[in-house]
Formats: C-alpha cells, structure tokens, sequence
C-alpha cells in the first residue's frame, strides 16, 4: 500500500516478524490490516489494552482461529511509530491472562523501543 504522509511507519522487533509470519495466512491478513490501521492513527475494533502496563500505550490484538488464540502486542506510546514487540500463539488452556514469561519480553522489547525510538527519532516518548 502507497504510505500517506502522516502514516507512521511499523517497527518488528526481536522476533516479532518471523512469528508473525508463522500465524495461519487469515491470521496474517487480520493482524497485518489492524496494524495498518494503526499506523494511520486509528484504533482497530480488535485491539484492548494489555494489563499489566499502564493505560493504552501498550495493546494486543487477539486472533482466535481453528481453534487456537494468536496474540500480537505493540505499542502506540511513540508519536512518530508504532512497535510490534511481540507475536505469539497461546499455547494455555485455561485461562486468559498472558503467560509470564511473555510479558518478561514484552517488557524487554518495550525498553529495546524506547532506545530505538530515542536513537532514530531523536526524542523521548511522546
């Protein structure tokens, strides 16, 4: 798609493209149109916010498909990009809450942002 002036642009860090890549193909084209809508400055429907960190800054999208749940958090807290730090399959049974060892890298790739974000856009968060 063209990239209209005030589209920001979608940084994958870590693993988080190569994961992505992995989901089913529907799961790809979901998440990959809800991430556009995010870099044009909107919300998706499927989007909430993941608990844990803090208000709205730090968002999952949730794709049930045959069966399985897929997860893909990123981050609005930049006003100039949108970072995906995560993407994953949940593999647990019971419950809804995201695995510990999950959040543990989302909070690293959340910091690993905020240098990006610092190194290549000059500022602090936003």
């Amino acid at each position: 798609m063209k990239k209209t002036p005030s589209q920001k642009p979608c940084i994958f860090l870590g693993s988080s493209l190569k994961d992505l890549k992995r989901f089913p193909a529907k799961v790809q084209n979901r998440v990959g149109y809800a991430l556009h809508q995010v870099q044009n400055g909107d919300e998706p429907l499927a989007a909430k916010a993941l608990k844990g960190f803090g208000g709205r800054t730090v968002l999952e999208l949730v794709d049930d498909f045959d069966t399985d749940t897929y997860r893909t958090v990123y981050t609005v807290r930049f006003a100039d990009a949108v970072y995906v730090l995560h993407a994953f399959q949940k593999k647990a049974r019971k419950g809804i809450a995201t695995p510990q060892r999950d959040v543990e890298l989302i909070k690293g790739r959340l910091r690993d942002a905020e240098a990006h974000y610092r190194t290549h856009y000059g500022k602090g968060q936003e």
